[in-house]
């Protein structure tokens, strides 16, 4: 690592929110910016672990020193290569994942952990303002088609990941727009939905093919699944509400999230 006493040198450092005068005014995101100054000062407080846990916190085992030092060297056209190789989207947990890398981060257990979603979430902000993120076609197709149902996190990843190995990739989803729960379960205030389309313009020119307002198994009979394509891959969510029978559950607040 670039700087082996950074994290003894530097504290835990995140930007301030909008003010509240300017935020009343709109929805978008409430989250301020950093200085890249200040992104540096928080990378380089990367501990070097001799095992560093984050990576197991983190569900997508995602390169997090490697990116953090990129980032603490100045070395941001690297860093957006490092977060993609474990990462389809991290524009989007960069902003909404409850960053468990960071209860992982060796540097958590006497002291404040490193900002390791804010450097993510910057990382590939920055990689878009630069023109870094393009679409990446496949060299030879597969001749093989895929069907995805769901249009959710999962289903844009698979889809993304098929495309890119050379399939013809069509995504369904029931709702009138893409995004599943990134569009319909998230508020403006945390992603603003522009970040949704951004990325399927990307993936319209790797070749993904999207059908909203198309329910399988209503609109298109499952069996056009298996006849039209040579594989599908269910990617949906749970839009039903589960009861449970735990202590509090009447006590008044207590709502259902879906």
């Amino acid at each position: 690592m670039g700087k082996i006493s950074g994290f003894m040198e530097y504290g835990r450092e995140l930007p301030s929110p909008r003010p509240v005068e300017e935020r009343l005014r709109d929805y978008l995101e409430i989250e301020g910016n950093a200085s890249t100054g200040q992104l540096q000062q928080q990378g380089a407080r990367c501990m070097d672990c001799g095992v560093p846990f984050c990576h197991n916190g983190c569900p997508l085992g995602n390169l997090i020193p490697d990116w953090n030092d990129l980032v603490f060297k100045d070395r941001w056209e690297e860093a957006i290569l490092a977060l993609h190789a474990t990462n389809n989207f991290p524009e989007f947990t960069g902003r909404v994942c409850p960053a468990p890398c960071e209860e992982a981060c060796v540097l958590n257990i006497n002291d404040d952990p490193v900002t390791i979603k804010l450097i993510e979430k910057h990382i590939i902000d920055h990689a878009f303002e630069q023109g870094w993120v393009k679409p990446l076609p496949p060299a030879l197709k597969s001749g093989k088609s895929v069907a995805i149902v769901g249009s959710g996190p999962a289903g844009l990843a698979c889809a993304q990941q098929l495309a890119r190995a050379g399939h013809d990739v069509t995504v369904f989803e029931r709702a009138d727009r893409i995004g599943g729960l990134l569009r319909y379960g998230i508020p403006d205030f945390k992603m603003e939905k522009h970040l949704i389309d951004r990325r399927m313009e990307q993936m319209r020119a790797e070749g993904v093919e999207f059908k909203p307002g198309v329910a399988v198994g209503e609109d298109l009979p499952v069996e056009r699944l298996t006849k039209d394509f040579d594989a599908a891959v269910l990617c949906v969510g749970s839009t039903e509400s589960r009861d449970l029978s735990v202590e509090g559950r009447d006590l008044d607040g207590i709502h259902f999230a879906m």
